[in-house]
């Protein structure tokens, strides 16, 4: 039985999540890194680091956030770790900040054309 508070708790949590994920896109580099992943189907630290002007320690930590967002996968392999975009995460945070954008910027029932 889920209790009046479990609700607010798990709704907390939600936000939280989509907050964390909102705020790993609040950088550039971090934007950067994920449109370049999106066009190629996994790539290592390296290429990356190869494809922007930053350094290593800069690219992993800025991999390092979007993999902790929940918005890239990470996957070790023997000598390199594999990275890629978790699209079903990026396409529910799209579809949620969608809905959250209409509930909060559509005009109010009683100002809307009839």
């Amino acid at each position: 039985m889920k209790l009046h508070g479990d609700r607010e708790m798990e709704g907390c949590c939600e936000r939280k999540a989509i907050a964390d994920k909102l705020a790993a896109l609040s950088h550039p580099a971090r934007i950067e890194i994920l449109q370049h992943l999106a066009g190629v189907e996994a790539c290592c630290c390296k290429e990356v680091v190869d494809r922007l002007d930053l350094a290593q320690s800069t690219v992993s930590q800025h991999l390092r956030v979007l993999v902790d967002a929940g918005l890239l996968r990470l996957t070790p392999e023997r000598q390199r770790s594999r990275y890629e975009v978790d699209r079903a995460a990026l396409a529910e945070l799209s579809q949620t900040v969608g809905q959250l954008l209409v509930s909060c910027c559509a005009p109010p029932a009683d100002k809307r054309a009839d």
